[in-house]
């Protein structure tokens, strides 16, 4: 069985179609890239996937289970995390606090547990400090625990963005333009840091790039949308010799 499937997917706002009948099949283990030119619909497509957009119609499904609809946090607890273009961390808590609250989407003690910090209480957030002091070494961000999220280096943020998505227990990472504003030395080290992720946590990967050499190092397939239509699918070989892709990056002009 398919770990994500997206079928007919289309987002309408009024009467622009920004998706229109998008397909996808997500395996376990897959790495899969999303491209396209600026206004193609990359982003509308993981805002519906996440739960950020309603989708006007078509079903998605993660492990069999329709998810179109949910509230992003409902679609999180089912195991599918994001990232933003924009890194989007709790700016003002530290990087201890950032990983540690993605934990507790996870937690399974009640209010009255918390207020009167019942043994359960008391060995979830046990759990919870412990795994997330153990991300934070895996990530090399144990030194900065203490620290402001907004203090850290920009690939840092990215580092710890990624982390705290892992947090949640997710089994399909979604990236989203992590390479925006990165030079070649740091989109080097962030090709190198999702290869391992992947493996070291048993993901499935599904992202938006516009950085060309980091999809075609990264991804094992790749998906382009233009103007919200679905103009090829392939290996990194097969769409770097797509007429329809180099027509839409390039015009007409460079066929």
């Amino acid at each position: 069985m398919s770990l994500l499937e997206v079928r007919n997917l289309t987002m309408q706002f009024g009467g622009l179609t920004a998706v229109n009948r998008f397909n996808l099949v997500l395996s376990e283990g897959d790495i899969v890239g999303l491209i396209g030119p600026n206004g193609a619909g990359k982003t509308t497509v993981f805002n519906c996937l996440t739960g950020m957009y309603a989708p006007t119609s078509g079903e998605i499904l993660l492990s069999g289970q329709r998810i179109d609809g949910l509230h992003p946090y409902e679609i999180t607890k089912l195991g599918m995390a994001r990232t933003f273009q924009n890194i989007r961390l709790f700016r003002q808590l530290t990087v201890y606090d950032n990983i540690r609250i993605a934990f507790h989407n996870q937690s399974k003690y009640n209010l009255a547990a918390a207020v009167f910090r019942s043994p359960q209480f008391a060995k979830e957030e046990r759990e919870i400090l412990e795994k997330t002091e153990e991300l934070l070494e895996i990530f090399g961000l144990y030194e900065h625990r203490n620290e402001i999220a907004s203090s850290l280096p920009y690939g840092e943020q990215r580092q710890l963005e990624i982390a705290r998505a892992l947090a949640t227990n997710t089994h399909i990472l979604l990236l989203a333009e992590t390479a925006a504003g990165m030079n070649p030395q740091e989109t080097e080290e962030l090709t190198n840091l999702i290869r391992w992720v992947k493996e070291r946590f048993d993901l499935t990967v599904f992202l938006i790039e516009h950085d060309m050499r980091l999809v075609m190092r990264l991804c094992e397939r790749i998906v382009v949308l233009d103007y919200g239509i679905t103009i090829a699918e392939g290996t990194p070989e097969e769409i770097q010799n797509d007429p329809q892709v180099i027509e839409a990056y390039l015009g007409e002009e460079a066929l």
